[in-house]
C-alpha cells in the first residue's frame, strides 16, 4: 500500500484503491489506504492541520460585575496620518490606541504619536486620568507593550526601595498596573479588543476613507466613533413595541465616580420611598442587574471548538504554524512546555524549534503523524489563559 502511494506520486486514497483494485481486491482497502495517506508526513507537510481544544469558559475578568476599564484590554491598530497645516504640510503618521472594558465592552480611543514605550505610557497616563486607573491589563506581545510593563515595574521597584515612604507613596506603589500578556500570535485569545479595532476600522474607513485630515479633525473624528462604539447594543433587539431602550456601553459610562465605596440594594422598598441618591443608585443597579441576565448569558453558548479533544503532551513532534512562509518551510519542533488553563486542558505550549523556543497557541500548531511520546506529568504550568 505504502508503495502504490509513493509510485503514484503521493495520491490520495481513492486513486490508491482504483490502481489495487486492477489487480488485486484486498479487504478493508478503504481503511488502510486512508490510514497510509494520513500517516504520510510528506503529505502531512504539504496540508498540515492544527489542534484543536473545547473552547474554554470566559474569564473572571469578562463575567465579574466590576467599575468601567477596571480590567481592560488594549489593542495599537493604524498607521493614520494627518496633517499639521491645511496645505504645504507633508502628513505625520500616527497611531491608535483602542481600550476596551472587558465586562462591558465600553471602548475608550486614544492617539498615539508612534510606537514607542513612551508614546504608550503618555496615552496610558491619558487613559488613567479620564477614566481612573485599571487593574489589569491584557494586551498582546508586541515589543511596546513589553517595555511598558517593564518600565512601570522598575518605578513600582523604585518607589518601594525608598526608605522614608509617606502613606501616599506607599498606597501608589502597591497599587500597581498588572499586565497580563496573551500567547504571541494567537490573536483568538484577545478576540474582544482585536474586534473592537475591526469595528473602529470600519468606522474610520467609511468616514474619511483615504482623506488626510488636520490633527484637530482626525481626534474629533476618533471621539465621535468612540461615542458610536459605546453606543452599540450589548443584547439582541426585541420585537416587543414596549422596550424602547436597550442595553449600551454608555450605560456603564454615567454615574461612575473614580472610587467608590459598596452601596446597600434598594430593591425592596418602594420608588417613592427614595430619595434622588437612592434612585440614582437604584438605577444602577438595575443595569448590572440587566447586564448579568441579557448580556451576559448571551456570552456562555460556544459556537466553536465544542469538543473535548485530547491534549498535547510533553515530547510531541510538531509544526509551527507561519502564516507568512509555506507549509513546507514551517520550522519543525519538539513540545517542551505545556501550559494547562482552568479547567486542566492544554491550550498553550512551548515548542523548542533550531531557531530557538516558541511559545504559541494549540491553534498554531500541527502534530506530526509519527509514534509520539507517551504523556508526561512534568513541566505543567497552570495558567488562566
Amino acid at each position: 500500500m505504502i508503495s502504490y502511494h509513493e509510485k503514484l506520486l503521493h495520491a490520495g486514497p481513492q486513486l490508491i484503491i482504483a490502481t489495487i483494485r486492477e489487480k488485486f481486491w484486498p479487504l478493508r482497502v478503504r481503511n488502510l489506504a486512508r490510514k497510509v495517506v494520513h500517516g504520510c508526513l510528506k503529505c502531512f507537510r504539504c496540508k498540515p492541520s492544527a489542534l484543536e481544544q473545547i473552547m474554554g469558559d470566559l474569564p473572571v475578568e469578562r463575567v465579574t460585575p466590576t467599575f468601567p476599564f477596571f480590567n481592560t484590554g488594549v489593542d495599537l491598530c493604524g498607521p493614520l496620518f494627518y496633517r499639521h497645516a491645511p496645505r504645504k504640510s507633508s502628513p505625520v503618521k500616527c497611531y491608535v490606541a483602542i481600550f476596551v472594558c472587558l465586562a462591558t465592552k465600553a471602548v475608550h480611543i486614544e492617539l498615539v504619536a508612534d510606537l514607542s514605550t513612551n508614546a504608550f505610557i503618555m496615552a496610558l497616563k491619558r487613559f488613567v486620568a479620564r477614566r481612573g486607573r485599571p487593574s489589569v491589563i491584557e494586551c498582546d506581545n508586541a515589543k511596546n507593550f513589553l517595555g511598558t510593563s517593564r518600565t512601570l515595574a522598575q518605578l513600582r521597584d523604585q518607589f518601594r526601595s525608598q526608605q522614608h515612604k509617606h502613606s501616599v507613596t506607599t498606597y501608589c506603589s502597591e497599587e500597581g498596573i498588572y499586565f497580563k500578556f496573551i500567547p504571541p500570535r494567537s490573536p483568538n485569545f484577545g478576540g474582544l479588543w482585536e474586534a473592537a479595532v475591526r469595528s473602529f476600522k470600519r468606522h474610520l474607513k467609511a468616514t474619511i476613507g483615504l482623506t488626510i485630515l488636520l490633527k484637530d479633525d482626525l481626534e474629533t473624528i476618533l471621539t465621535q466613533i468612540e461615542s458610536c462604539l459605546n453606543s452599540r447594543p450589548l443584547t439582541q433587539l426585541t420585537s416587543d413595541p414596549e422596550d424602547l431602550e436597550i442595553l449600551t456601553p454608555g450605560h456603564f459610562l454615567i454615574h461612575r465616580p473614580l472610587v467608590s465605596i459598596p452601596e446597600p440594594s434598594y430593591e425592596e422598598l418602594p420608588k417613592n420611598r427614595l430619595d434622588r441618591y437612592q434612585q440614582t443608585q437604584e438605577f444602577v443597579r438595575r443595569i448590572w442587574k440587566r447586564w448579568s441576565m441579557d448580556y451576559l448569558s448571551g456570552l456562555h453558548p460556544r459556537t466553536k471548538w465544542t469538543r473535548l479533544r485530547e491534549n498535547i503532551s510533553i515530547g510531541t513532534m510538531v509544526l509551527l504554524k507561519d502564516e507568512n512562509l509555506p507549509p513546507l518551510k514551517w520550522r519543525l519542533g519538539r513540545v517542551t512546555q505545556i501550559i494547562r488553563g482552568d479547567d486542566g486542558n492544554v491550550r498553550v505550549v512551548s515548542v523548542r524549534t533550531q531557531d530557538g523556543e516558541y511559545r504559541r497557541a494549540i491553534t498554531k500548531v500541527c502534530v506530526l503523524p509519527v509514534q509520539q511520546p507517551a504523556p508526561a506529568a512534568s513541566n505543567d504550568i497552570l495558567s488562566g489563559m
